[in-house]
């Protein structure tokens, strides 16, 4: 019983699902909201020594509203966050990396 209403609900969910039509244009870009990650200003400044200085600037740069400083061989959390710029950086405070999340 379960099977025969899982197959009848499948046309009804699909009735549900709506798409855009295509008028053969790309879509629009759409700026990031307040407070949502762009690291794409901030590469200019890999290579840069990481100091508490820099980390502002890179807030301000990227538009987030955390900073979350990666040290060497350390483990961190999977978690995504839009509102988050990742800095990485090696054993002499070199930045190697940053990135959104």
């Amino acid at each position: 019983m379960k099977q025969l209403c899982t197959i009848l609900a499948l046309p009804l969910l699909a009735a549900c699902a709506t798409t855009a039509p295509d008028t053969g244009e790309d879509p629009p870009m759409r700026a990031a909201p307040e407070g949502e990650c762009d690291a794409t200003r901030a590469q200019a400044h890999l290579g840069e020594r990481a100091t508490a200085e820099l980390g502002q600037h890179l807030l301000g740069a990227t538009g987030a509203r955390s900073l979350r400083w990666i040290p060497p061989r350390s483990a961190v959390t999977m978690d995504y966050r839009m509102d988050r710029v990742n800095v990485e950086y090696d054993d002499s405070f070199t930045i190697t990396r940053i990135s959104c999340g």
